[in-house]
């Protein structure tokens, strides 16, 4: 019983880590697009928060592949750094045992 609540476990964190990468990917995408365009911008602090809630390394691919956010210094440390938190706490539930 234990090992099917661990595999629920991880599986909750994996599909939620693939889904908040791909909502900050996009998000970085579309704000990108609108600062082209000219149009409505999605607000910074909304790009850093879905970072931290677990997209950092979607924000980061994005960054590179739409070359966005590259120069502000808040997006090029705290991104990475948000990234190794959120290693560190994966790291963490699995010593825990939780996933």
């Amino acid at each position: 019983m234990g090992n099917m609540v661990e595999q629920g476990g991880l599986l909750a964190v994996v599909v939620y880590l693939a889904v908040v990468n791909v909502v900050t990917f996009v998000g970085f995408c579309i704000d990108k697009r609108r600062a082209v365009w000219g149009a409505y911008r999605i607000p910074e602090r909304t790009l850093l928060a879905l970072s931290f809630a677990g997209g950092a390394l979607g924000g980061l691919v994005a960054m590179r592949l739409v070359r966005h956010k590259t120069r502000k210094w808040y997006f090029a440390w705290g991104l990475p750094f948000f990234l190794l938190l959120q290693i560190a706490g994966l790291v963490g539930l699995k010593v825990g045992g939780v996933v």
